[in-house]
């Protein structure tokens, strides 16, 4: 996984106004807590912490910070609706050795075979990990995978000392029979039916209505 050193500053005015000069400066008003520790109020530069958390699961070494520097990882991240910058950020101090609980990307590679079509239902998955040795994603080979495959949550490849946090039966992916153009045909015909159908019930009520 990757590491990211980046630099805290003190945070010692609160509310949207204090919020919103921190961030016209250039930064990221953030908290950190965990491990019993009172939570601390701190602002992180917004560019470097916006190019870490292209990363998921990023561990931030964070500097500067009184009594020494803290390994973090990003809890819950706050970002402007409209423009996608970053408004906030929670983060969680974690050690050395400790197990977290984290969403890892599920990463497929490799094409099915011909006449089939993956699909897809999970993106991501949850995994137990040591804080410090979080995967970067979980990868999935359907190189020539057969229509009717189905890989599981157990079926998962994990790194050395990860393990599932989820339902081991959940679903992930599976190859289906891609449709035809004949089966296309006869969806858009189905689709056109109710509507003639319809317009005959119309039709015939507005018969009735008329005698």
């Amino acid at each position: 996984m990757s590491e990211v050193r980046i630099a805290a500053e003190p945070r010692t005015e609160f509310g949207k106004g204090p919020a919103r000069r921190t961030r016209r400066s250039g930064k990221v008003p953030a908290v950190l807590y965990g491990h019993g520790t009172d939570p601390r109020h701190i602002s992180l530069p917004g560019h470097e912490l916006m190019l870490a958390l292209k990363s998921a699961n990023v561990l931030l070494r964070v500097q500067g910070l009184d009594g020494g520097e803290e390994l973090a990882l990003p809890k819950d991240v706050q970002r402007d609706p409209l423009r996608g910058v970053l408004e906030h950020v929670d983060l969680l101090v974690v050690k050395s050795g400790e197990k977290v609980t984290v969403e890892v990307p599920v990463l497929v590679t490799g094409d099915v075979v011909p006449g089939g079509m993956l699909d897809q239902q999970l993106v991501q998955v949850s995994l137990e990990a040591e804080a410090t040795h979080i995967p970067q994603a979980v990868e999935i080979d359907v190189e020539g995978m057969a229509i009717g495959t189905a890989v599981h949550a157990k079926d998962l490849r994990l790194p050395p000392g990860a393990s599932l946090g989820a339902d081991e039966e959940a679903l992930v992916l599976h190859v289906i029979a891609a449709p035809t153009a004949e089966d296309l045909e006869a969806e858009i015909a189905g689709e056109g039916e109710p509507a003639t159908e319809a317009e005959g019930e119309a039709e015939a009520t507005a018969e009735a209505e008329a005698e």
